[in-house]
Order: C-alpha cells, then structure tokens, then sequence
C-alpha cells in the first residue's frame, strides 16, 4: 500500500495502458479518478475492476485538450477526495492515423499536438496548484520520440519529442517544490494502439529486433509508472525512461 492515503488522476484511464495504471495505483492504495473521452462502459468496467482492490475512484468524462474540461475534472476529483492530487499520469495521446508529410495539412498538425501535448500542458497546469511536496507527474512520451517513428507518424513523434522537452522544463520549474515529473516512452506494446495502427507482419518483424523478442504488456508500464509515483523513485525526476524491452535505435 505504498500509495495509501494519495489520491492519483489518470486521463485517457478507460482502456489500455491507462485502465492497467490506474488499477496498479488503486492496489497500492490510492484513490484513482479516471479520464475517458467518449466511452462510458470501458469507463465504468475499469471502475469495476478498481473497486475490487479496495480503493475508492470516480470516471469523469471530457476532451483534455480543452481547458474547461480540464478544470471540470479536477474539479470532480476534489469534489470526491478532497482538494489535493499527489499524482498526475497524463496517457492521453494517440498517433491517430498515418500520413506522409505532403498529405498533412494545418487541421492535421493541430490535432495531433493538440492530442499529444496541448492535452498534458493543461492538465500539469491545473493540476500543479493541488499538489504539494512528493507530487509525482508521469508523462506519456514514445519510442518515436526517440527515433522518429515509422512510416506517416511525423507529427505523432514530434508532439512526443515535445512531451519529452516538457518533463524536463516541469522537473527543473517543480523540483524546488519537490514536486517530481518524469516520462516513460514505451515501445511496442501489446495494446488496441497497435491493433489499429501496426500490422501482424511488421509487428512480428519488430519483435524479432528486439533483445527480449517480445512485445510488451500493459501491466509492464503500469508497473514503471508506480515506481515513478512512489516514494522508492524520490530522487528520480527530468528523465525519459526508454521501456522497450531492447529496442535498440541509433
């Protein structure tokens, strides 16, 4: 129960890699309110599943790159844990769709840093005045961030680049406050993401590059982000942890 008694705000918490944390953090203690954007009964199976470790949480339904919704789920969670957030775990983001830089257009390039960083800029913004000493923020950057991202995913990379730029601004900007935030950049994991956005044969290909020859689980990243929440990880802050499983990228 090393989370016991914090309260812990996941966006994008409904499926996924965001549904695996925000169990993780309510077995450790905490108690969890849940972004979803439009799928209310993945919301609520999560909250099933959450309630079966003994902690409390609420599902607040709303669209993180607009800041009214924002201030609404914050403002939803204090309203049932009180007027504090010790952890912040911004998932939202998504690579959306594939296209070559002559295909994008100004539309494209909004959303995808609309839904990829705009989205974490206004939930650290509001959620920085709840939080006090042993905060914890943990961002969702991406492999891509790293080396570019495969075929059409220009945008989606560069918004994560941007994530990864932003921890470590936030780490110097918080530190003195002894708030922490980090990043994690996964690489394949084994998730809807890839479902939708890979294919069989390039994901076999993947995994055959990689030292471990296997992809990833959810409960893998849910497990380094509670890490990052805890106390254990206290002088652990501005960094970008590669969780890959030996992806190895010049």
């Amino acid at each position: 129960m090393k989370l016991k008694g914090k309260v812990a705000v996941v966006t994008g918490g409904a499926r996924d890699l965001g549904r695996a944390v925000a169990i993780k953090l309510a077995a450790e203690g905490a108690n969890v309110c849940i972004n979803y954007f439009d799928n209310a009964s993945d919301a609520q199976e999560t909250l099933e599943l959450i309630k079966k470790t003994g902690s409390k949480a609420i599902a607040v339904q709303g669209d993180m790159t607009k800041a009214a919704e924002v201030k609404h789920l914050f403002t939803e969670c204090n309203q049932a844990f009180g007027e504090k957030v010790d952890v912040l775990v911004n998932v939202v983001g998504g690579i959306v769709g594939r296209k070559k830089i002559t295909e994008q257009d100004e539309a494209w390039y909004d959303f995808l840093m609309d839904v990829n960083m705009r989205s974490v800029f206004l939930c650290t913004r509001e959620a920085v005045p709840m939080m006090s000493e042993g905060g914890a923020i943990i961002n969702f950057s991406s492999l891509a961030a790293r080396d570019g991202g495969g075929n059409g995913a220009s945008m989606y990379a560069a918004a994560k680049g941007a994530v990864m730029t932003f921890t470590r601004s936030m780490a110097k900007e918080l530190g003195p406050q002894g708030i922490r935030c980090n990043a994690i950049c996964p690489g394949t994991i084994a998730t809807s993401f890839h479902d939708r956005f890979n294919t069989p044969e390039n994901r076999e290909r993947m995994k055959a590059s990689y030292a471990l020859r296997r992809e990833g689980t959810a409960g893998e990243i849910a497990d380094l982000v509670c890490f990052l929440a805890c106390s254990e990880s206290s002088y652990l802050t501005g960094t970008n942890i590669d969780i890959n499983g030996g992806c190895f990228f010049s």
